[in-house]
């Protein structure tokens, strides 16, 4: 039940010696600011990490050949092989869980500059043959007209879609691309939409020199027959591309007469495993961050329950009094933690506070600034707050725990003895 007299003589007992008061809260003060600034910077590099793959499907898998290490049936091993687009077809008929496998042609990037002109300017640009749900997989920003469709891919139309980059070194500024042409190697295409590279586990700069045309044009203009460069593959919802692997690589050494246990044959990059490790690492981190934080906290605590040691032994005589006068050992116990508790609270609030204020000037800074390689909007959960709060309170109780128990041991007699 509140009482009035009582919370005046708490504020009383800890107003006496304003200093050492605010000394002692400081540290509570300081460990919770350490607490909630850890975690909140551990929270964005976590931010700004991931968000390399908040533009992918993060339930993906990239797909490609190697030279086989093992040798089967009469074959020997370093041999070279290529996907064919048999081998799309069938992943697709065999393996259900499979909600997208795109099959990819490549020209440029790691397989040698290309030159595409449109007009009189000419430039080096990568071009990738892709199948529609290709941005699914990948999503761009379409800034105007469209992407490839199955229309495309059905027609074999020769249309493609550019990005910024391309549309900045071949158009003059303010020309509009859409519907005009580029040839590609010598062979005319017809842009049908431009994209903005968007934030991705790819190199920004890479994407905008792009430029996107169907699989079927690609195959026809370069001839490439059935061969398929790479595959991106992306599992169904609620199902793990890492646990459909394995079928996967069955079904590839199978068509390609490989041997089963030679997974050094097919090259893969599995996106869902280094999202689940990143995510692993940043427990990690968040882990350390409360340890760290609280061990910081644990100190400011210490120097509480020190401090209302102090307080109860020079109220030593006053407590005799009371207890003479019949107060019950539990009603000085109470004002004890409660003592303890306030001041416990108090600074923690106000290390909170503190806390969210250099938060906020972070995030104003780098809203202003421009965004920081793997770092973005650092903060911390409302979950955080509970979790702090929490911790002050048990963290109070202990503290004047000790304490209480201590004013409570001594017997009134001997507490009015002492001078």
């Amino acid at each position: 039940m509140f009482s009035k007299d009582r919370w005046e003589e708490i504020l009383e007992a800890l107003s006496a010696n304003k200093f050492r008061t605010l000394l002692t809260a400081f540290g509570v003060f300081w460990g919770i600011t350490i607490l909630v600034l850890l975690l909140a910077l551990v929270n964005g590099l976590k931010n700004g990490v991931t968000a390399d793959f908040g533009n992918f499907a993060t339930n993906s898998m990239f797909m490609w050949t190697q030279q086989t290490s093992i040798s089967y049936k009469g074959l020997p091993k370093g041999r070279s092989y290529d996907y064919k687009i048999g081998d799309v077809e069938a992943l697709k008929a065999e393996i259900p869980e499979l909600k997208y496998v795109s099959p990819r042609l490549q020209l440029g990037g790691f397989n040698g500059a290309n030159n595409v002109t449109h007009g009189t300017k000419t430039g080096a640009f990568q071009v990738n043959g892709d199948y529609p749900e290709y941005i699914k997989q990948q999503p761009m920003d379409i800034t105007s007209g469209r992407f490839i469709s199955y229309s495309d891919i059905n027609a074999k139309r020769k249309s493609c879609v550019i990005g910024t980059d391309v549309v900045k070194g071949l158009y003059n500024k303010g020309e509009n691309p859409l519907g005009t042409y580029v040839k590609i190697n010598g062979v005319n295409f017809m842009v049908v939409g431009t994209f903005k590279a968007s934030n991705s586990q790819g190199d920004q700069e890479e994407d905008a020199n792009t430029i996107f045309v169907p699989f079927t044009a690609f195959a026809q203009a370069f001839n490439s027959g059935d061969d398929v460069g790479w595959m991106a593959l992306t599992a169904q919802d609620g199902m793990s591309i890492t646990d459909i692997k394995p079928k996967i690589f069955d079904i590839i050494k199978s068509r390609h007469n490989i041997h089963p246990d030679d997974d050094r044959a097919i090259g893969n990059f599995d996106l869902s495993e280094a999202f689940g490790r990143v995510n692993g690492l940043f427990s990690i981190l968040g882990f350390v961050g409360y340890f760290v934080g609280s061990l910081v906290l644990m100190s400011g605590i210490i120097g509480i329950s020190n401090i209302m040691l102090i307080v109860v032994k020079e109220r030593t005589k006053e407590i005799g009094i009371r207890r003479a006068l019949g107060a019950s050992p539990w009603t000085i116990k109470s004002q004890i933690l409660q003592e303890s508790l306030l001041l416990t609270i108090a600074s923690g609030m106000v290390g909170i506070s503190f806390a969210a204020g250099i938060i906020w000037i972070l995030n104003y800074v780098l809203d202003s600034s421009g965004p920081v390689e793997n770092f973005a909007n650092p903060s911390v959960s409302m979950s955080v707050v509970f979790i702090a709060l929490f911790i002050l309170v048990i963290s109070g109780l202990l503290a004047g725990l000790i304490p209480a128990n201590s004013a409570t041991k001594m017997k009134p007699v001997d507490a009015l003895r002492i001078d």
